[in-house]
């Protein structure tokens, strides 16, 4: 018997309007892009799948992450599993995830992200992963760009000093256009900044 596709689905913790789903294989290899609206998304057999969920208002992917955003109120646990039951229907259908117009049309804001996540992949991660921590950028809106700390770093006294005077140093030197950085990670609440669950095959 197929073995389900394993999906982790977590709340953004900055913004409850958005889960990000996490996918055991990529969906858009290497690639990032987003969806503001489903016009944008016309041609494009994964966005076109879930802005067809009712509510969805965005979505975007990278690699083997989805992040759906819905209207609000939402609830996740509903809304979730049709996510994820969109997401293997799609993967089993065999088509690319997004078109190749859309992957060419990006904007200037996704393309400075993809540039400061792969430097966080390639460069800052590998260094702090020997303390236990990692970094993730969980947003980018204009040049500002918005970080999130887990493992080591998250509830760390040193957090906030490993950030202004290490990785933020960093990413300045290398990338002068940035504005600000701004450190969303609820470092009060353990091990777990944001919720987690598993959604269930449909």
């Amino acid at each position: 018997m197929e073995q389900p596709i394993k999906i982790t689905a977590e709340i953004l913790q900055h913004d409850r309007s958005s889960c990000r789903f996490i996918v055991e294989k990529p969906v858009l290899p290497g690639g990032f892009v987003r969806f503001k609206d489903m016009d944008r998304a016309k041609g494009s057999p994964l966005a076109e799948r879930l802005f067809a969920i009712d509510g969805v208002l965005g979505v975007m992917l990278k690699d083997n992450e989805i992040t759906v955003t819905s209207r609000m109120p939402v609830d996740w646990r509903q809304v979730g599993p049709l996510v994820g039951a969109a997401i293997r229907e799609h993967i089993k259908s065999g088509l690319p995830a997004v078109s190749e117009e859309a992957l060419k049309n990006v904007s200037s804001e996704d393309v400075l992200r993809q540039k400061i996540q792969k430097y966080l992949d390639e460069q800052i991660n590998p260094a702090i992963a020997s303390h236990g921590g990692t970094i993730t950028l969980a947003d980018v809106q204009g040049s500002n760009l918005y970080i999130q700390m887990g493992g080591g770093c998250q509830g760390c006294g040193m957090a906030n000093v490993t950030l202004r005077e290490g990785v933020e140093t960093s990413l300045r030197q290398n990338f002068p256009e940035i504005g600000e950085i701004l450190d969303i990670t609820d470092h009060a609440s353990g091990e777990a900044p944001y919720m987690s669950s598993h959604y269930p095959e449909r």
